[in-house]
């Protein structure tokens, strides 16, 4: 059985003591498996776990069924790989939300963002009911109640209330400035610790967000930087992604390379140069290439993490 009443159990996890400390904080994401086994996973998680604070575990993301979160997260944790515990309301009504954020806790999971989730129909089981029983706001509003030891209905948890460290999403490149300003602002109020951004395309548009939205929020936000490995992929992610618009200038570099693959890896090490002048961090994400996130942040002369987290024991 886990030691509820080992230190580590009262530890800040380590994503949060580099926020407090001010440090350039670094995450990436991986996918769950599709199927059971997360040796995939694991070992992609293992070549980055030297060069992030702590890493993404996506949430049936586009809506595409994967192993759950919560499960691939725990794994990663007893692998010595920090997690961040995505969790999204799409497929949980509030007693299964409150249910999985508790049971995250007493597995030693730490860091939890909180996502509304993808439409349904968006994904690979276009009939599955929907539940989006809350929100990305009210998700916040719920784990900061369950870190005072209340439940959703402000009745007390009998049982030692959660510590989890709570972050959102945030998008500087929404075409409503007021919207976006406005739920930034709600996620704050809400107890959102942290912020990761979407794929960051429009720097301008970064730099405008952190100075007349995200200023003095004093809380860390990490900008969305995507790997584009060829000019198809970056056309692809302009044609299907709502909001995003990789510019002409970046395709015809990709389009011009001998290597498409090298020179989106040097675009993406340009960006994470771009976006430490911004703001406190950077989320890396290379889907089905996470091999080559610690080579882009050598690129970009983002010294490694070294600190390591202790693999967690589920049984004495």
């Amino acid at each position: 059985m886990l030691n509820a009443q080992s230190p580590a159990s009262k530890m800040p996890s380590r994503l949060q003591l580099a926020a407090r400390s001010g440090e350039f904080l670094v995450t990436a994401e991986v996918m769950p498996p599709k199927g059971s086994s997360p040796a995939h996973m694991i070992s992609m998680a293992n070549l980055l776990k030297d060069w992030v604070h702590a890493v993404n575990v996506t949430d049936g993301s586009r809506a595409v069924l994967r192993m759950s979160s919560l499960a691939a997260s725990a794994i990663l944790l007893q692998n010595g790989i920090e997690p961040i515990y995505q969790l999204a309301c799409r497929d949980r009504n509030a007693i299964a939300l409150q249910a999985d954020l508790m049971g995250a806790h007493a597995l030693g999971i730490r860091n939890v963002l909180a996502l509304t989730g993808d439409p349904v129909k968006a994904g690979d089981h276009p009939n599955a009911r929907p539940v989006f029983d809350l929100e990305s706001v009210r998700l916040l509003q719920l784990i900061e109640k369950l870190n005072k030891g209340l439940d959703f209905n402000e009745n007390p948890l009998t049982d030692s209330p959660t510590d989890l460290f709570a972050g959102a999403a945030v998008d500087p490149q929404c075409p409503s400035w007021s919207g976006l300003q406005r739920r930034f602002e709600r996620k704050l109020a809400a107890g959102a610790q942290f912020f990761q951004s979407q794929l960051i395309a429009d720097f301008d548009r970064l730099e405008k967000f952190m100075n007349n939205v995200a200023a003095g929020c004093n809380k860390p936000i990490l900008a969305g930087i995507f790997l584009l490995k060829s000019a198809k992929n970056a056309r692809f992610i302009n044609k299907n992604v709502p909001g995003v618009q990789i510019p002409q200038a970046l395709i015809d570099r990709l389009e011009r390379a001998d290597d498409s693959l090298l020179e989106g890896m040097r675009i993406a090490a340009e960006q994470v140069q771009i976006a430490r002048q911004l703001c406190q961090g950077v989320h890396m994400m290379a889907v089905r290439r996470e091999d080559l996130i610690p080579q882009i942040l050598e690129m970009a002369g983002v010294a490694p993490v070294t600190q390591s987290i202790k693999p967690l024991s589920l049984s004495r």
